[in-house]
């Protein structure tokens, strides 16, 4: 595997999340720790179980080191064994729901796991399992060959078993292909997710924070505030299965202080109708990632939703992360903010020289948060890397943007998205806000498709809003007076619904998928 950490001493953790969730544990042991469909477990409770769960691992020949892989919706169990997992010394390796069989074999063969813990509603997807020489465990089932969860726990020792754990040992392994191709998995080791916990005072996670967590535990988007909650000894509230309604109702419920959403997700939330007859008062805090936020969802967010808007764009792999606190930056909703405390970003052009000042540039990220490298894949490593003049190593993220006069952070596309029509960029997401804008308009994506003239040629897909009679002509109409000569779309395409990841990002390449041969 290849070195990629940067040597950052001053901001070198002391303790592993491992150290720090034994600890806290022992504080408040009647505070609720993990809550699910009704369900919920004190902090003794949670301590006593992630205990079981380490100890009913480990006697099933689970190492420090070793995988472990988990296919199952959000639940107590899943948060859990998620812990039990990196107290027995193992890696997690949490597994899409949204991928295919073929990519889920691929992930699970790649990742070498030596226990595999199945939820019922995801038994159709992994019929390969019953081949492969791996202890099963039935989460919430009862099948031959496969371990029940539920006797498996009882039949476990309660005691701490006090694995050590070091910082360079496997955390986590987040595969990032959740739907078709070459799955790569992300390494992240115990130092990055320690170095990610100084969130945890800052965000007010210690400070009896309840929150409230719709996206789905193999995503990194909620590890990034399931992991700083449990570290401050709060409580983690999970849903099962978003659905914005559910989501006012529980946050009403729970009280909750802090949450984790995507774009997709605010969006749903505040047009909801009945949005006005939940109170809210007691959230201070609601975070964002995964996709940009649009700078119009975030004024309706700010304006209904109360608390504090915090935006961080970064990847899964880590390097490069900023903030926009868009409460106090109000005239920046456009941005993604600055770079976060310890984070070097520099963009660059394709010749990897930087770009100047004010430019559009490939965004390189450099920070004491910094994946291992793709599990076994040092070639795939290596090709995502960039190095500066000093020879310190960035991660190039794939996403193009420029700073503004301000250092705030502005995206203008993913670099596999941009379109060469003719020899001239075109940034998709520039054509998107255009289409965006349109009042007839709830959801759009642009796409490049073959021309004979131009190479590639923008295409705008978009979904209409409720009662609308417009037509694509319409809209494309309306889209091309705003637009240059070299960047009007060819054609507009009204669709009933554009696909999207779990954690809402528009599915491209499916997109793409039905042009190009």
């Amino acid at each position: 595997m290849l070195e990629i950490i940067p040597n950052m001493p001053e901001t070198t953790p002391e303790d592993t999340v491992v150290d720090m969730v034994r600890r806290v544990a022992r504080v408040n042991p009647d505070r609720d720790a993990v809550v699910c469909d009704g369900t919920r477990l004190s902090w003794a409770a949670f301590d006593t179980a992630i205990n079981k769960a380490a100890n009913m691992l480990i006697a099933r020949g689970v190492t420090r080191g070793d995988r472990v892989a988990v296919l199952a919706p959000n639940s107590i169990a899943y948060a859990v064994l998620f812990m039990g997992i990196l107290r027995a010394g193992g890696c997690v390796v949490p597994l899409s729901t949204m991928a295919s069989t073929t990519a889920l074999e691929k992930m699970v063969k790649d990742c070498g796991a030596r226990v595999f813990c199945l939820a019922e509603t995801y038994r159709e997807l992994v019929p390969f399992i019953d081949a492969m020489d791996i202890t099963r465990i039935a989460l919430d089932f009862e099948a031959d060959g496969v371990e029940a969860y539920a006797q498996a726990m009882d039949d476990a020792d309660t005691t701490d078993p006090m694995v050590p754990v070091g910082m360079g040992d496997g955390f986590n392994l987040i595969y990032s292909s959740g739907t078709t191709g070459t799955p790569k998995g992300i390494l992240h080791t115990h130092f990055l997710r320690a170095a990610q916990m100084d969130r945890v005072t800052a965000n007010g996670y210690d400070d009896a924070a309840r929150t409230l967590l719709s996206t789905p535990l193999y995503s990194n988007t909620t590890i990034v505030a399931f992991l700083p909650t449990l570290v401050g000894g709060s409580t983690a509230i999970l849903m099962s299965k978003f659905d914005a309604q559910g989501w006012l109702a529980l946050a009403e419920a729970e009280a909750a202080t802090h949450t984790m959403l995507v774009p997709v997700q605010y969006k749903r939330i505040v047009e909801l109708p009945e949005f006005a007859d939940y109170d809210l008062s007691a959230m201070r805090l609601k975070l964002s990632t995964s996709a940009p936020l649009r700078a119009d969802v975030k004024q309706k967010v700010l304006a209904q939703m109360p608390g504090k808007l915090v935006e961080y764009y970064g990847l899964t792999e880590g390097g490069g992360v900023t903030v926009l606190i868009a409460d106090e930056n109000p005239t920046k909703l456009h941005t993604v903010g600055k770079p976060a405390p310890h984070c070097d970003i520099r963009l660059i052009g394709v010749d990897g020289v930087e770009v100047a000042p004010g430019e559009v540039g490939e965004i390189c990220g450099r920070s004491p948060t910094m994946m291992a490298g793709y599990y076994g894949r040092d070639d795939l490593t290596e090709e995502t890397l960039w190095r500066n003049a000093d020879g310190d190593v960035y991660l190039r993220s794939g996403d193009m943007g420029s700073f503004d006069a301000d250092g705030f952070l502005v995206l203008s596309d993913r670099k596999k998205d941009m379109i060469i029509s003719g020899g001239l960029n075109i940034y998709a997401n520039d054509l998107e806000l255009i289409l965006l804008a349109d009042p007839d308009v709830t959801d759009a994506a642009v796409i490049g498709v073959p021309s004979e003239a131009w190479g590639e040629t923008p295409l705008g897909l978009v979904v209409l809003r409720e009662g609308s009679v417009a037509t694509g002509e319409d809209i494309r109409a309306r889209a091309n007076e705003k637009l240059g000569k070299s960047h009007r779309l060819s054609a507009v395409e009204v669709r009933d619904v554009l696909p999207r990841s779990s954690i809402g990002k528009i599915l491209k390449k499916d997109l793409r998928a039905a042009y190009w041969p």
